[in-house]
C-alpha cells in the first residue's frame, strides 16, 4: 500500500506507541506530584491496548508508510509482559528501527531481554548530573549514578549507541548542559537537549521558562566547539551538531523557538488507543473502539491522517490563548 500524507503532504513515517500511563517519577514537567498523586485514577487495565492489539495497529500503520515504532509511556518497562510486545514487534514486516524511551530505573535488569527480543536502541530521560538537581526534578529521590550505571549495562546489552534526553528549563536545569556535554562526549552516547515545551496542562508552562536552543548551544560551543552536521534522515526532530575534534555529537530539539511542523511525519497512540497526529493534541481517534467493533483499523488511521493539518508549533505564541487543552505528555508519551 502507497504512504498515507496529510493536507501539507507529510507521509506518516514514525509511529510513537504509549503501553502504560502509569510511571515511577513525577517529573515537574510531566507528572507533577501535586496532580499526580496517591489518590490519582490511572486507566483501568481492560481499557489499555492488548499486545495483539497493539500488533495489529502497527502492521497498519507500516502498511501506511512507517517504518520507526517508539515504545512509550509514561515508563515503557512499567508494562508486565514488555519483552514479550518487543518481541511480537520485532518480527512485524516492514518496522526498521524498534526503539523504546524509558527513565532507565528498570533498565538494567531488562536490558539484556530486550535486545534478545529484538529491540534496536533505547533513548534514556536524564535531566541532570548532579544529584540534587536530579533528585528535585524526577521528585522521587532517584539518583543520577543508577541511571548512568543502566545505560552502559543496555550499551552492553547492544542496545546503543544511546540516546539521553535532558529537559532544559531556566532556573532549574540550564547549569546542566555543559555538565552532561561534559560527561558523555566521548562515550559514543548522544546526549539531546530539549527545549521546555507548553506540552498537557499541568506542568505551568511559561515562555520565560525556555532556554532557546541557540543559548544552548552557545554554552557548549564556548567550551567544545561544535559544527552543525545534516539529519540522518527527513523528518528528525533534532538539529545535530558534532564536537570539532570528532568526539561524538549532541542534539538539540527545538520545538519552540524553531518548530519543525514542516517535516513532522509522528503519529502517536495512547495507551488506550487513542491516534493522535501532534503532541500538543486535545482530541484522538480510537483506534481500540474501532478494532472492538469490527471496524478496518487501517481505514481508520488513512482517513484521520489523511486530515492532518497540525502545526501547533508553528503558530504558538506567548500571546494567543490556546483553543483547546492539550493532552498530558504521559499519556502519549511525548
Amino acid at each position: 500500500m502507497a504512504g498515507v500524507t496529510d493536507l501539507f503532504d507529510r507521509q506518516v513515517r514514525d509511529l510513537r506507541v504509549s503501553v502504560t500511563d502509569r510511571c515511577n517519577f513525577r517529573c515537574t514537567y510531566c507528572m507533577p506530584k501535586e496532580i499526580f498523586g496517591p489518590g490519582h485514577e490511572f486507566l483501568p487495565r481492560d481499557e489499555l491496548l492488548t499486545f495483539d492489539e497493539i500488533a495489529s495497529v502497527v502492521r497498519a500503520f507500516v502498511a501506511r508508510g512507517v517504518n520507526k515504532v517508539r515504545i512509550t509511556g509514561g515508563e515503557p518497562l512499567l508494562r508486565k509482559g514488555i519483552v514479550d510486545l518487543v518481541g511480537m514487534l520485532s518480527r512485524v514486516d516492514g518496522v526498521e528501527d524498534l526503539t523504546l524511551t524509558t527513565n532507565a530505573s528498570l533498565l538494567a535488569r531488562k536490558a539484556e531481554a530486550l535486545a534478545a527480543a529484538g529491540l534496536n536502541r533505547v533513548t534514556v530521560s536524564l535531566d541532570a548530573m548532579d544529584d540534587p538537581t536530579f533528585k528535585k526534578m524526577n521528585d522521587v529521590e532517584f539518583p543520577v549514578g543508577t541511571v548512568l550505571d543502566a545505560i552502559e549495562v543496555a550499551a552492553a546489552a547492544g542496545l546503543g549507541p544511546i540516546k539521553v534526553n535532558a529537559v532544559i528549563q531556566r532556573g532549574v536545569n540550564e547549569h546542566s548542559v555543559v555538565d552532561m556535554a561534559n560527561h558523555f562526549k566521548g562515550t559514543g552516547h548522544i546526549v539531546r537537549f530539549i527545549e521546555y515545551m507548553d506540552v498537557g496542562n499541568t506542568n505551568g508552562w511559561r515562555l520565560d521558562d525556555v532556554v532557546p536552543a541557540d543559548e544552548m548551544i552557545d554554552q557548549i560551543n564556548a567550551v567544545h566547539p561544535l559544527e552543525a552536521i545534516p539529519p540522518n534522515y527527513p523528518g528528525e526532530v533534532a538539529n545535530r551538531f558534532r564536537y570539532s575534534d570528532g568526539d561524538g555529537e549532541v542534539g538539540i530539539i527545538a520545538s519552540v523557538t524553531k518548530p519543525f511542523c514542516g517535516s513532522c511525519t509522528r503519529a502517536r497512540v495512547s495507551a488506550e488507543g487513542s491516534m493522535y497526529t501532534c503532541l500538543f493534541a486535545s482530541e484522538g481517534t480510537s483506534l481500540r473502539d474501532a478494532m472492538r467493533s469490527g471496524v478496518d483499523v487501517g481505514e481508520v488511521i488513512s482517513e484521520v491522517w489523511a486530515k492532518r493539518d497540525d502545526r501547533y508549533s508553528e503558530v504558538r505564541s506567548d500571546a494567543t490563548p490556546r483553543l483547546s487543552v492539550p493532552v498530558e505528555m504521559s499519556y502519549i508519551g511525548g
